[in-house]
């Protein structure tokens, strides 16, 4: 039986090999790109527009529209192009516009900017999810998906938090020019990853999903959560005075940390319970830790809110896991696990 058993474990296909490890290079230049300037460029367009909040919420609304047009529009991008092609586009749209930021101030440039940036993105997150898939063998997916979530929760953990404290110490240029180098920079690993191969079948693409129950459910809870998310990063800078910077540089990297943490635990409890009885609890831990993160008054309610994320973030990471959960094993019957 030991024997047997030995030899099971010999037979597993590795998780990490080359390719992956090629992908951990774009997944870091681009979390750590998308990260860094996700607080600052509000905090950035509120100081050009006068201390106007209207300006915050602009640019965030310019990237978060444009991230779900391209979310959408990726799919069929990458059966005419291939992952790689798609890819590097994602990140020279991710990086290269960040640039401009500094030459001004301009409400129109840095929703353009913000435009081009999710698009960017949208790419990258579509895209790039779709090739990590492919390289991770089916019989272990649990630990792949673990593994690329730790990956890509850690530059969020240090480039969320650091964003805006270098903003307040340095400057936003630095800030700008590290967030586009970041990805830019990722580039060069893109030529040896395995580009995608032509495959007949299903219907690919995300409004095809939108007609199956089993992906539509999921992913409506996660919209909801992922949206507070993005109000969390967007409006918690500018709620806090300035004096305060270091509260909230504190307070976005227990976000960050919570959310590395939360990412790594629901999806442990979805492999062995199933990712569907997390959706409920998930949703209203979300809605209740979002409504703490109001006690924004004074720098010791945002550290309050900081000492309890989990709430807020256990809730986003557990949509998000039941989601992707849901979503792969609906892939897989409708693939007849291919």
């Amino acid at each position: 039986m030991l024997k047997s058993s030995v030899e099971g474990a010999r037979s597993r296909p590795p998780l990490v090999t080359r390719p992956l490890l090629l992908r951990f290079v774009s997944i870091i230049g681009a979390s750590t790109s998308f990260y860094l300037l996700l607080s600052v460029v509000p905090l950035y367009a509120e100081a050009s527009a006068g201390g106007h909040g209207d300006a915050a919420g602009l640019a965030t609304g310019a990237l978060m529209l444009a991230t779900v047009g391209g979310e959408l529009a990726t799919p069929r991008l990458v059966a005419r192009f291939g992952y790689r092609l798609v890819l590097v586009a994602g990140l020279v749209l991710l990086g290269a516009p960040a640039f401009a930021l500094s030459a001004s101030g301009s409400g129109v440039r840095i929703a353009t900017v913000c435009a081009l940036r999710g698009l960017g993105f949208a790419f990258t997150v579509v895209a790039g999810g779709a090739l990590t898939a492919s390289l991770i063998p089916a019989e272990r997916r649990g630990e792949g998906l673990a593994l690329v979530g730790i990956v890509s929760g850690v530059p969020s953990l240090v480039a969320l938090p650091l964003g805006v404290w270098l903003a307040a110490h340095v400057g936003y240029g630095p800030v700008f020019a590290t967030g586009a180098v970041a990805a830019l920079a990722a580039v060069v690993s893109v030529p040896g990853l395995p580009d995608r191969e032509a495959a007949p079948g299903r219907e690919i693409g995300v409004t095809a999903g939108f007609r199956t129950a089993a992906l539509l459910r999921p992913s409506l809870v996660f919209a909801a959560t992922a949206l507070a998310a993005g109000i969390l990063v967007t409006f918690l800078p500018l709620a806090v005075p300035s004096a305060s910077a270091g509260v909230v540089a504190t307070a976005l990297f227990a976000q960050s940390a919570t959310s590395t943490a939360a990412r790594w635990v629901a999806g442990r409890h979805g492999d062995r319970h199933g990712p569907a009885a997390l959706l409920l609890p998930g949703l209203a831990a979300a809605a209740g830790g979002t409504l703490l993160t109001a006690l924004t008054h004074s720098p010791a309610a945002v550290m309050l809110t900081a000492l309890v994320p989990a709430l807020r973030d256990r809730g986003t990471e557990d949509a998000r896991a039941a989601a992707q959960s849901v979503g792969g094993a609906e892939e897989d019957s409708g693939s007849g696990g291919r």
